[in-house]
């Protein structure tokens, strides 16, 4: 079951209260019976499943449910974070607290409040990509597990150095950002000037901010290409989803495969301009993963085969592990996460820790 919210963000209007009332209403409406007074409800909050990347959140989330027999509710935000807290709020008076909320907040300080609330209310919950500094899984024992990330700088630098190469060490290139507050794409932003530090050659002819959308990466690039023609040898991406934007306004001008294109999050269509050789690269967080071990780690907990306070702080706030997706095994990596999921083992809850997230 997936709930959607579907006004745009922005502040505390008329419309956009009546929107947040809405987004509750909604969760209100559920039937009853989906809530089992003797199971937990397992919940997913993401912000839209028009982006590739969570609707393959969505596919695990919903593979680790059946896998262990509980119901599975994704709660869809689109963008507006008033509404995505409002819904949380909702889920947890439907069903008591006895619930398990993976969550991807939309925006940074979106985190405390879900979290608070999710504390309140006795439920379980783990976050993931964004928090507050000053926010810890350890301050809200037992109810906040867990906080998941994936080292942005390194996968922002990495993207940026292969880029780079692509381009024979030399040339102009166009970057396209994330959400601004958003703690991936300030981590993203970050790699990518670390690179540009180390490679005097290579000018930055612009940054812009696509909000994560293929939409508006497309219409800033169309624009970008006009304005610097020639001049444009690569173009860098905070996310995938951008990344295919832009390479479709290079399509309109007959440029796929001359201007190299990089991205993050390792969704179809970025692998298959991988493939094609349109992409450099792309790095994936395994979002299939991400939707199914959100929940399998909050739900362990909850049903006490760990106690969250007594678990190492590399368990409790901690980078997953990444994978760079290039020429020299895109193909393998496409037989066995596109063509077909792998079969995950979800008792495994630490195998993918890389480290403690740097404070």
């Amino acid at each position: 079951m997936t709930v959607r919210l579907n006004s745009a963000f922005g502040a505390m209007n008329r419309r956009s209260f009546l929107a947040t009332v809405a987004a509750g209403a909604t969760v209100a409406a559920l039937p009853r019976q989906l809530f089992a007074a003797d199971k937990p409800t397992l919940v997913t909050s993401i912000r839209s499943l028009s982006n590739p990347y969570h609707a393959v959140w969505k596919t695990g989330a919903e593979a680790f449910a059946q896998s262990v027999g509980l119901d599975h509710v994704t709660l869809v935000s689109e963008g507006n974070s008033e509404k995505g807290i409002a819904d949380i709020k909702a889920m947890l008076a439907k069903t008591g607290g006895n619930m398990v909320l993976n969550s991807d907040p939309n925006d940074t300080p979106d985190a405390r409040p879900i979290v608070e609330a999710c504390a309140k209310a006795g439920a379980y919950v783990v976050t993931q990509w964004n928090k507050p500094d000053d926010l810890h899984p350890k301050d809200f024992n037992p109810y906040y597990v867990s906080h998941i990330e994936f080292d942005g700088i390194s996968s922002g630098k990495q993207i940026s150095d292969i880029l780079f190469k692509t381009m024979g060490g030399k040339g102009g290139i166009i970057a396209l950002g994330g959400q601004i507050s958003n703690t991936a794409a300030i981590e993203r932003k970050k790699g990518l000037e670390d690179a540009l530090a180390a490679n005097s050659d290579i000018k930055l002819l612009d940054f812009q901010v696509a909000n994560w959308k293929s939409s508006e990466a497309y219409d800033l690039t169309s624009n970008l290409l006009t304005r610097f023609g020639d001049d444009v040898k690569g173009i860098w991406a905070a996310n995938d989803d951008m990344g295919t934007g832009a390479l479709e306004a290079l399509r309109a001008e007959n440029l796929a495969g001359q201007v190299p294109v990089v991205g993050v999050d390792g969704i179809k269509a970025a692998v298959d301009a991988v493939r094609k050789g349109e992409f450099a690269c792309t790095v994936t967080s395994d979002p299939f993963w991400q939707g199914g071990m959100g929940l399998a780690i909050g739900l362990a907990a909850l049903q006490k085969k760990f106690d969250p306070a007594k678990e190492p702080g590399d368990h409790r706030e901690f980078y997953g592990k990444a994978v760079l997706i290039a020429k020299d095994n895109v193909e393998e990596y496409y037989k066995n996460n596109i063509d077909s999921h792998p079969t995950l083992d979800w008792s495994d809850l630490w195998g993918r820790v890389t480290g403690a997230i740097r404070t």
